[in-house]
């Protein structure tokens, strides 16, 4: 059976939180899901808020997998995140090398995720399920594409349990990934992450920085309809939905959907589904 997942961000205002916990939460929750996957900022910069999350969460009895980069961090703050997790009761986390805040330039180098994910094993031996980022169409930073799939190969070779994929369009692009992460001895599960299609403005400025393409013809589509927002809302969960149709026939292992802190869409994307 595919898993279902769904990603948050923290809130930055005490009323976005209420509205997460309070509102949206109820509604994913209602569907299911094998857990909720909270993010971290740049170097570590939402660490608090992603634990009042993480907190209010499991006071909830939901699994919840963290989001966890070096960044900025010392192995000592780190360290006491995952022990602070396993408190709560945590079994997954999401490794992720992250990013430098702005500001911060050479003052503190990268972490690799698979050094990450290695620090995570001597600290805490098999207790979390270690998820990894995988990109169907490349990193924007990666040399090409080959040595992309080497840096997901020494992730899950450190001990990662399996994947969860930038976010794409290109249904293609996840299934040549698959093959050509099989022909380098990749054989773990690797979940399509799906984006729904709500503020286009934002999606199409985000997948720029994020190397996501957005199809022609979706673009297209999609400016054809001008202001008409409801229009491009449910334009936008029909092509989300046929995408996450065609990745289920075709064996993905799970869905992992970036809700953007909305119930509503991937609510719709679900149903339709009719998982």
């Amino acid at each position: 059976m595919p898993t279902i997942s769904f990603e948050y961000f923290p809130p930055k205002t005490a009323d976005g939180k209420t509205a997460l916990l309070e509102r949206t939460t109820p509604a994913l929750q209602a569907l299911n899901p094998s857990f909720f996957s909270v993010t971290y900022g740049a170097g570590g910069s939402t660490r608090d808020s992603t634990l009042g999350i993480v907190t209010a969460l499991r006071e909830q009895g939901i699994e919840v997998a963290p989001h966890l980069s070096f960044g900025g961090d010392g192995e000592d703050t780190i360290k006491e995140l995952l022990q602070r997790y396993q408190e709560l009761g945590v079994k997954r986390l999401v490794a992720l090398r992250g990013d430098m805040p702005s500001g911060m330039g050479g003052a503190s180098q990268l972490v690799y995720a698979s050094q990450l994910v290695a620090f995570i094993r001597e600290q805490t031996g098999d207790h979390f399920h270690v998820e990894v980022a995988a990109y169907p169409e490349i990193h924007p930073q990666a040399e090409n594409y080959n040595s992309d799939l080497r840096f997901l190969k020494e992730k899950l070779d450190a001990g990662a349990d399996s994947a969860i994929t930038q976010y794409f369009y290109n249904v293609e692009s996840y299934f040549y990934f698959l093959d050509q992460c099989a022909a380098m001895g990749i054989n773990k599960p690797i979940v399509a992450g799906i984006m729904p299609i709500t503020n286009y403005a934002n999606l199409a400025r985000f997948s720029r920085n994020c190397g996501a393409e957005i199809p022609r013809w979706i673009c297209q589509r999609i400016e054809g309809y001008g202001n008409d927002q409801e229009s491009i809302r449910q334009f936008g969960i029909e092509v989300v939905t046929q995408l996450c149709q065609t990745l289920l026939e075709n064996g993905a292992p799970g869905l992992h959907f970036y809700t953007m802190n909305q119930a509503e869409p991937t609510r719709q994307i679900r149903s339709n589904l009719g998982l």
